[in-house]
């Protein structure tokens, strides 16, 4: 008889006004800790600028009142709990994971598994794509940069990403707008 077990969780919020929104997701990852103990994170929107905070432990451990008060006021943030299906349980495979890229930033957390991912990350790395986790989240951060790079938004990026990526997975994505 297998065992069950949870497989990460995906936390994000929009707010209309800027505020201390880091402190809500807090509260969204410490309900969703049964989801994973491995590690966790937070990034943060301030006015088109992503903060992240991210590391090994539960979210009480990571995200002390220091921690929390150092994150900016912002009016977008996501966050994550992780239970590692792929790559080891190190810092760099926590989320979210944050992109820089030519048309802007990007946040982005992932739960679930992608069946082409291994196939993928082959592909990006013989384009000359460096990886510095060993996670399956980078891969599709990888390819949504890649269609932002061709096509007018985020959006639409995500959009065609869809096509490629393959297997049961959901998305939590911030951009700086």
């Amino acid at each position: 008889m297998s065992s069950i077990h949870e497989e990460c969780g995906i936390f994000g919020i929009y707010s209309q006004k800027k505020e201390t929104i880091a402190d809500q997701v807090y509260y969204g990852l410490y309900s969703l800790q049964h989801r994973g103990q491995e590690g966790c994170g937070i990034a943060v929107c301030d006015d088109g600028v992503i903060v992240s905070h991210k590391d090994i432990g539960l979210v009480g451990d990571v995200f002390t009142k220091q921690i929390l008060s150092e994150l900016p006021q912002g009016n977008i943030a996501v966050g994550h709990v992780r239970y590692s299906t792929t790559g080891g349980n190190d810092r760099r495979n926590c989320q979210p994971i944050v992109v820089n890229h030519r048309k802007g930033r990007m946040a982005i957390a992932h739960n679930g598994n992608i069946s082409n991912a291994s196939a993928l990350r082959d592909d990006l790395e013989l384009s000359g794509a460096i990886f510095h986790t060993t996670s399956d989240t980078e891969t599709i951060a990888y390819i949504i940069t890649k269609m932002r790079l061709k096509l007018p938004s985020i959006e639409e990026a995500v959009s065609a990403a869809m096509d490629i990526i393959e297997g049961a997975f959901s998305l939590v994505i911030m951009s700086p707008t």
